[in-house]
């Protein structure tokens, strides 16, 4: 059994799949996801009916909240949010599910929305954090601050090895370079620290453009391209939830 960590897709569908391709997951493994699954880019639909899709053929995967996903939720609880949300790749992401503005929200169908509503804060898996942006330990208890959770950056000067201990932070939110992400993982028995947002939906900027994978098991990093714009062959749906 491997398991894994992924972090801000951002509607990049076609991509997801070839990663998971990639990996060759199996039903024995189990998937963290931590979040930004929906926006900015071409198929937000499509990323979370593949993370559906997985659950409903038996896959481990754990899925937790962005603050794309929070914001979108909020947008749909209040419009006032909406202008903003939109702005923030949210009109892609309605797009993706065949709409064209905000007071639209409420045709997404209800599944859509339960899994938005029941996604995970954070996870302690093994000797790991993995949570979407980070931890504020300036707080009391940086455990309990869901909002920094969702939405914090430049945090690891105020990181608090004692509350920390031995445990490893792995999150994404703040988009970095492959090389950034190299050696944040070569100094990571030290750091204690990774980011594996490699700004997948960011094909043109250099050094980034690409889904990234941590293979917590084996203390590895798997890198796919961007493969939307492209349109790189990619093997089917099917052949990717398809393996036992």
């Amino acid at each position: 059994m491997r398991k894994f960590a992924i972090s801000d897709i951002h509607g990049c569908s076609r991509t997801l799949e070839a990663l998971l391709d990639k990996l060759a997951v199996t039903t024995a493994d189990e998937v963290y996801f931590l979040g930004d699954y929906i926006d900015r880019g071409p198929d937000s639909k499509g990323v979370i009916d593949l993370i559906l899709d997985m659950k409903s053929e038996g896959y481990a995967v754990h899925c937790l909240m962005g603050n794309h996903e929070a914001y979108m939720l909020l947008s749909k609880d209040d419009p006032r949010y909406q202008p903003e949300w939109l702005s923030w790749g949210g009109r892609e992401t309605m797009r993706s599910f065949g709409l064209h503005s905000g007071n639209q929200l409420n045709r997404i169908e209800k599944r859509y929305w339960a899994f938005l509503s029941e996604l995970d804060p954070f996870f302690s898996v093994d000797d790991y954090l993995l949570v979407h942006a980070g931890f504020n330990f300036q707080a009391e208890d940086p455990a309990l601050d869901f909002e920094a959770m969702l939405w914090i950056r430049d945090w690891y000067e105020d990181i608090d090895y004692d509350w920390l201990g031995p445990r490893m932070i792995v999150h994404g939110h703040t988009p970095v370079s492959t090389s950034i992400i190299r050696s944040l993982h070569r100094n990571l028995a030290d750091g204690q620290v990774l980011d594996i947002d490699c700004g997948c939906v960011y094909p043109q900027r250099e050094g980034v453009g690409y889904l990234c994978a941590f293979d917590l098991t084996n203390n590895e990093l798997i890198f796919q391209p961007n493969c939307e714009s492209g349109r790189q062959s990619v093997k089917h749906l099917e052949r990717v939830i398809g393996r036992k």
